[in-house]
């Protein structure tokens, strides 16, 4: 019995037309940001991409860590040192003019090597400027990031997503939702020949504009890459204008995936049984109200072109914008630090291998290759191969992320006990084992009666963590202050050991015991105010977790003092808890 033919999932279609008009248009675009890991799902949209660019364009592949003078180019070391004077040799870039490069792992970029990249995309040429050469090569390209992350994973760096036109998610998809490819190669050529030709009208102009308002994209980027899909949309369907049809398809694949708000209904003027207003004198050409009847089409194609977004989106698109707010993606905590001797290399510098430092031969050859020629009519031994000099020689450059404290400063007051305090155990027993599966360190504060006591010093046993936990009493009043000082300094030590820590805070903000022990709201009110400036001042990644049966005013006033995330969890147990916490922005370093 024959196997029934099944669709093609809606996210493959829209990634194969990512693929089709990158191919079209792929410096004006950008390119395509495509999140999937390596399968063969990714394999197949990759050939079809290669499949369909025009004969003789390139297709390269970017590799993990790659040199800046592989990337942009450099001196030719070989070339130099058997001349005695500068050649340059062109990077990848430079290499891959007219094509699109493919970036693996995309999210695992290095910020500078994601800044070169949205640095070509902007001006169309690389090059580079040292050792006395200076070279420029024209870099036309389009790029297809690869995002391989978990949710464990820094996002992919902003600078670069914001200059790719479509984001398209693969992740979730077999072989047998994937369908052919959007266009043929010769498609591709024709539509390349129609698109210079392509009109925009206004209308539609201010119509795309207008959704990418409406959707909450604040980058105005975003709505220039949507203006050219829609040419190109419209050049592939051979149509020397824009459609309203070509405009739809450019809202869903550039905008829609860029929404951080869904548009309210509030959006329409609401109706009213108040007689319409008088119609506008004529205008100049002797016709009543032309302006405003164009404004009334242009919002009317507006509305039509939102809701038709809207009805072609994915439902967990939907979903991830609750409130009209996008759920921020956590990332790796750990600040970026030097270190002389171990961590991966990020360049080199001029220096001496001492104090363990390590010589980078690499770059010291590359330093020293222009002036072969001269040393060698000048040196006492010219038999020598290579004179190096003093000055010619570079260390490397090593960077190693630093580990990650978490400090659950737990409010056991009776107030807290008496709500939430069960909740907030088992809340934090989830996010100890988030913590051990990262391999970051944890510490347990807890704050009762008239102070605060460390129960657990940073460790990465999971079993003490559990066990401390287990043990902490509830009851007694709420020394707020005095807690928040014990983070204070425990987060400092944290840093002297060369640590990053985070503070998770989960109380519901009422103090009522002070720093010098004695009862009274209102100075106990005052001095956790103080304390969470002094917080402040220390730029601590921080959560205030608000664990009072309604969203309190004190635990956002605190929130606000620390300059920390806020979450009000009325009606969560302890896996929406540990949900919130988890979601906490992180440092990318």
């Amino acid at each position: 019995m024959a196997r029934a033919e099944v669709d093609p999932d809606p996210a493959w279609i829209d990634a194969a037309w990512a693929a089709a008009l990158c191919t079209v248009d792929p410096a004006g675009l950008g390119g395509v940001v495509v999140r999937a890991a390596a399968g063969p799902v990714r394999d197949l949209w990759t050939r079809q991409l290669q499949a369909q660019l025009p004969a003789g364009e390139p297709l390269r592949r970017m590799p993990a860590r790659i040199a800046d003078e592989r990337l942009l180019g450099g001196l030719d070391l070989t070339a130099t040192l058997q001349l005695g004077r500068p050649v340059a040799q062109r990077g990848l870039l430079a290499e891959s003019h007219g094509g699109i490069v493919l970036v693996p792992m995309a999210e695992r970029l290095p910020p500078g090597t994601a800044a070169r990249l949205a640095s070509a995309l902007d001006q169309g040429e690389v090059g580079f400027e040292r050792d006395g050469s200076s070279q420029r090569w024209p870099c036309r390209i389009g790029v297809v990031a690869f995002d391989e992350g978990t949710a464990d994973d820094a996002p992919l760096p902003a600078a670069l997503a914001d200059r790719l036109a479509f984001h398209v998610n693969l992740a979730q998809l077999s072989l047998r939702q994937c369908g052919a490819a959007a266009a043929s190669a010769e498609e591709i050529v024709a539509a390349r020949r129609l698109w210079p030709a392509v009109t925009l009208g206004d209308e539609m102009t201010q119509a795309l504009c207008g959704i990418a308002m409406r959707l909450g994209v604040a980058s105005l980027r975003a709505s220039v890459l949507a203006l050219r899909a829609a040419r190109a949309i419209a050049a592939l369907g051979g149509h020397d204008e824009v459609q309203e049809d070509d405009a739809l398809m450019a809202a869903r694949l550039v905008l829609a995936p860029r929404a951080t708000v869904l548009p309210q209904p509030d959006d329409d003027e609401p109706a009213t049984d108040e007689p319409p207003p008088p119609a506008p004198p004529p205008d100049d050409s002797g016709e009543p109200g032309r302006d405003d009847s164009r404004d009334q089409e242009t919002r009317a194609l507006e509305d039509r072109l939102v809701a038709a977004t809207l009805a072609s989106l994915p439902a967990g698109l939907l979903a991830a914008l609750p409130g009209g707010e996008r759920a921020r993606a956590p990332g790796r905590v750990g600040a970026l630090s030097a270190s002389p001797r171990f961590g991966r290399p990020v360049g080199s510098r001029p220096g001496e291998p001492r104090g363990g430092a390590r010589l980078d031969l690499i770059d010291t050859l590359r330093a020293a290759a222009p002036w072969q020629k001269l040393r060698r009519a000048t040196a006492r031994h010219r038999h020598a191969a290579i004179h190096v000099h003093a000055d010619d020689l570079r260390v490397s450059r090593l960077q190693q992320r630093a580990g990650t404290a978490t400090l659950f400063v737990i409010d056991a007051s009776g107030s807290s006990a008496l709500h939430r305090l069960a909740e907030a155990k088992g809340a934090v027993n989830l996010l100890l084992a988030d913590c051990y599966v990262r391999r970051d360190q944890v510490a347990v504060i807890a704050f009762r009666g008239r102070g605060a006591e460390v129960l657990l010093p940073p460790t990465r046993s999971l079993v003490r963590a559990r066990r401390s936990l287990a043990a902490l009493p509830g009851g007694g009043g709420t020394p707020l202050a005095a807690g928040l000082e014990a983070a204070c300094r425990l987060a400092e030590q944290v840093r002297r050991s060369g640590a990053s820590p985070v503070i998770v805070l989960l109380t519901d903000g009422r103090a009522n015991i002070a720093r010098d022990g004695e009862p009274g709201r209102a100075h106990a009110e005052a001095d956790a105010l103080l304390v969470a400036r002094q917080l402040r001042a220390l730029r601590l990644t921080a959560l205030v977790v608000d664990t009072s049966p309604q969203p309190a005013a004190a635990a956002q006033r605190l929130a606000r003092e620390m300059d920390a995330l806020y979450r009000a969890l009325p009606h969560a147990g302890a896996a929406e808890l540990s949900a919130a916490v988890q979601a906490l922005p992180r440092q990318a370093g």
